[in-house]
């Protein structure tokens, strides 16, 4: 059974907008690395529709991107990935499948047939699955940065206080600090 871990971007002061974030190619090398080391992405219908307007087309180079940027694109393109969404069906982006059913246990499921564990990157369906007890790591790129808006991580989301341990932190060159935790036992 593979494990589900919630990566995200993250300012100092919990702001979780994708456009917060340093977006250079020591970032992006980053994210292709985790992406790399994953099975598959887990996604919600508003962060899938972001990813699908902008990444296919770096991917098949009809936007100019630096090499860490376009290298970004092609693993995203040819990872699995798989939406939840009440409202949508249809996921024409290339190996994109939607989930089905009961989201507890559609999502048990991917993890047993995912030996490589599944990223989850969305924050409002991160907060679903970490009150369902199903989020097992969280690799936060934390950025050098206060924002004072949000959308903020979890906020007030959870029913309780998650114990974390650190597996590892390492300081980026940009300043921010790609943190790597696990659950507390």
């Amino acid at each position: 059974m593979g494990s589900l871990t919630f990566s995200i971007n993250v300012t100092l002061d919990g702001c979780i907008d994708h456009r917060e974030g340093i977006a250079d190619d020591e970032t992006h090398a980053h994210f292709t690395a985790l992406l790399d080391q994953a099975g598959a992405m887990l996604w919600g219908r508003t962060t899938y529709e972001m990813m699908e307007s902008a990444w296919p087309a770096v991917a098949r180079g009809d936007v100019e991107a630096p090499a860490a940027i376009r290298e970004w694109a092609l693993q995203l393109e040819a990872k699995p990935k798989y939406v939840v969404s009440a409202t949508r069906s249809d996921f024409p982006w290339n190996n994109s499948h939607p989930m089905e059913g009961d989201l507890r246990t559609a999502v048990q499921d991917l993890k047993d047939r995912t030996p490589d564990g599944v990223l989850v990157g969305s924050g409002r369906l991160a907060a679903g699955l970490d009150r369902m007890d199903l989020i097992d790591e969280y690799r936060f790129l934390v950025q050098p940065r206060i924002t004072g808006h949000g959308p903020t991580l979890y906020k007030g989301l959870l029913d309780s206080t998650r114990r974390l341990e650190l597996i590892s932190a390492v300081p980026l060159s940009n300043g921010a600090i790609a943190a790597h935790y696990r659950r507390a036992a």
